[in-house]
């Protein structure tokens, strides 16, 4: 069933037919042809025949007609039939003739058309019946040939000359049969030939047919032999040169592809592209996590939901319709997205949208920072000014009357404008740092002397609030590389966070040990613990803890910033580990060979 849909069947059975029609058609010509052919020749024969009988006749008249005769006998072969008359009462048969083919005198002179052979002198020939014939199976057909007779000026007479047409029958039989075997032998040959053609022809498009299933699976690098230079060998060509072409496009296309997917996967803003019927189509890994997040937030199965928040859908309808970008924003797990939805255009049409999804969470972190900072330095710095210009004031208006007094005001004054210089030093000790300039002055410290002398300077405070100070240090190497005061000043600002955050009577512990890698210093302590959000931005400028827990506690959210800015300088790091009501600790680590 395949063969007949193939190429090769359709073309084999459409030569088959128009070459079957063709010689159909050829036979029945020839064989038409060559029966027409037979009766012409034969009725040529006849007519020479007869004419010469009657010549032979009409020159040995007499005595010598019995000559004439034999002569004339002997110019018909057996299957001819001759009929001699001489006028209406004398007439001849010819030896070769019995009574069953003799033909009555009357037939020829009332015959319309054998008659003309008297009438009119003329040659006669017709295809006729013997009026005597009696068979069964039908009456046989004879050609019959009648050419006038003249052997005495007033004698019309004639020969008569007829064959039946049987004779004729088989020879166009036997030519019949040639014709049908040598059209059955040229069906055959046409057959093989178109077969074996059509073979050579589509085997070329067979290897095509397998190298396009090839190329469609991705093979980009197979070839079509080209072994002819006519319409085929051309196509191969071109086929050849299209999987060329395919594959520098396919090339193409992947390096954009990859290319798009590592800047995607690069960003750090999210990308969310949609359809036209917004239908999410790609996503790089930030908006895959802010998806995640609102998933989780709306108690969605992240991994079978195509669910999009309808904030974002809002705004993409809105970029669609207004074919404007628009921008939004979306809250989602504590973290603030920035959403800026643009349409994409497929040339004049709109065929989707692009959003970039922004975590401004930080940002948003960073500007309330701000803002405390501004307010906490606002408050720093309004305190000490209202204590100098008060009692700047008392001492202008002689308020103190005694110098006792008066020393006691210039007191406040002195301590207050301290504390102002210390918040301005830190800011711009910050700033300093932050900018690139800090300048480690390195030497080698000897670690026991150096830490007891840090903790010489908490005595009295540690004592007046019960506070128990103690060191741990858990190493035998006496000297390391270091910045002193820098890293005094780390410790100070850790020191000092603990003995504030914890109550009377708890604990403060310092830890150092040393290995190949460097030094680590802890300092724990027994406060209230850190709430876990504020942990990521302890180190960060301007911030300052949960307010409950830092009232009544001064600071300008700065010592940490500055502790990280040295420490990094250091090329070591700094962590903070803390649990609410099980205390912090903070840690640090300075290496080796930081020159």
């Amino acid at each position: 069933m395949m063969f007949w849909r193939s190429v090769v069947g359709k073309l084999w059975i459409t030569i088959l037919l128009l070459v079957s029609f063709v010689l159909f058609i050829l036979t029945v010509t020839l064989l038409q042809f060559f029966e027409n052919y037979h009766i012409n020749e034969t009725r040529k024969d006849m007519i020479h025949t007869a004419e010469k009988i009657a010549r032979v006749l009409k020159e040995h008249p007499g005595n010598e007609e019995a000559l004439a005769l034999e002569i004339a006998w002997e110019l018909i072969d057996d299957n001819e039939k001759v009929t001699v008359i001489k006028d209406q009462n004398t007439y001849l048969y010819s030896p070769s003739s019995d009574e069953t083919t003799h033909v009555p005198i009357s037939f020829y002179t009332t015959d319309k058309d054998l008659s003309l052979v008297f009438e009119r002198d003329k040659t006669v020939d017709m295809i006729t019946s013997l009026p005597n014939d009696t068979n069964e199976a039908g009456s046989t057909q004879y050609l019959m040939i009648g050419v006038p007779l003249h052997q005495q000026e007033k004698e019309n007479g004639a020969v008569f000359i007829y064959q039946s047409l049987a004779v004729m029958e088989e020879t166009t039989k036997l030519t019949s049969k040639f014709i049908l075997l040598a059209a059955g032998v040229a069906i055959i040959l046409t057959t093989i030939f178109a077969f074996f053609l059509l073979t050579r022809i589509t085997s070329p498009l067979r290897k095509m047919r397998e190298a396009a299933f090839e190329v469609a699976r991705g093979k980009f690098d197979t070839k079509v032999p080209i072994l002819t230079h006519d319409e085929i060998g051309e196509l191969a060509t071109a086929f050849n040169q299209m999987g060329r072409q395919l594959k520098f496009n396919m090339n193409a296309l992947s390096q954009e592809k990859e290319q798009l997917t590592s800047i995607l996967s690069s960003m750090a803003d999210g990308v969310i592209t949609f359809n036209r019927d917004g239908t999410i189509l790609i996503t790089n890994p930030p908006a895959e996590i802010f998806l995640r997040n609102w998933y989780y937030e709306q108690g969605l199965a992240s991994e079978n939901s195509d669910a999009v928040p309808s904030e974002v859908m809002e705004l993409f309808l809105l970029a669609v319709n207004t074919e404007k970008e628009q921008v939004g924003e979306i809250s989602a797990q504590g973290r603030t997205w920035v959403i800026i939805v643009s349409p994409l255009y497929n040339k004049r049409f709109i065929r989707g949208a692009v959003a970039v999804v922004r975590d401004m969470t930080e940002e948003r972190k960073l500007d309330k920072m701000r803002e405390d900072f501004i307010a906490n330095v606002s408050h720093e710095l309004r305190t000490p000014i209202s204590l100098l210009q008060g009692y700047s004031e008392a001492i202008v208006d002689e308020i103190a009357q005694t110098d006792e007094e008066k020393k006691e005001m210039a007191k406040v004054i002195y301590d207050e404008s301290l504390r102002m210089g210390r918040l301005v030093n830190e800011l711009l000790d910050l700033a300093r740092m932050q900018a690139g300039h800090t300048l480690l002055n390195l030497e080698s410290v000897e670690l026991k002397p150096y830490i007891n002398r840090v903790i010489r300077k908490f005595q009295g405070l540690t004592k007046e609030k019960g506070i128990e100070l103690s060191v741990k240090l858990e190493t035998e190497e006496r000297f390391f590389r270091m910045d002193p005061d820098r890293i005094e000043q780390v410790l100070t600002n850790l020191i000092d966070n603990a003995i504030r955050h914890v109550p009377d009577s708890a604990s403060v512990e310092i830890i150092g040990r040393t290995d190949e890698r460097g030094l680590y210093i802890e300092v724990s302590d027994q406060g209230s613990g850190i709430p876990e959000e504020d942990l990521p931005f302890l180190f960060e400028r301007f911030y300052k803890g949960d307010k409950s827990r830092t009232r009544g506690v001064s600071g300008t959210g700065l010592g940490l910033a500055i502790a990280k800015n040295i420490i990094d300088a250091h090329r070591g790091n700094i962590s903070v580990k803390s649990k609410i009501g099980h205390g912090t600790t903070f840690s640090f680590f300075i290496p080796r060979n930081i020159d």
